[in-house]
């Protein structure tokens, strides 16, 4: 099951579960569609997989599977990856 991860790995940008903005690989690295686009260029900075828009769990599935309160961050991410 997802964990639906609250905020960008990239800005800290908040990405509730319902949010149509955030997008995960296949390891569930969540970023906003900002960073994916401007930053990451589609491509995950930690696996190299593809960013995809993360589906939304129903709210009455979040009752009984809520999202995870765990935010990861990397305050380097737009760093590392300017050229």
């Amino acid at each position: 099951m997802l964990q639906l991860r609250p905020g960008c790995q990239c800005c800290d940008k908040d990405l509730p579960p319902d949010s149509l903005d955030a997008r995960i690989c296949t390891y569930e690295c969540t970023f906003c569609s900002d960073c994916s686009v401007n930053v990451l260029q589609g491509v995950c900075p930690n696996c190299g997989g593809e960013l995809v828009t993360r589906p939304r769990r129903p709210a009455d599935r979040l009752a009984k599977h809520p999202a995870s309160t765990e935010r990861v961050f990397n305050a380097n991410c737009r760093d590392r990856l300017a050229v």
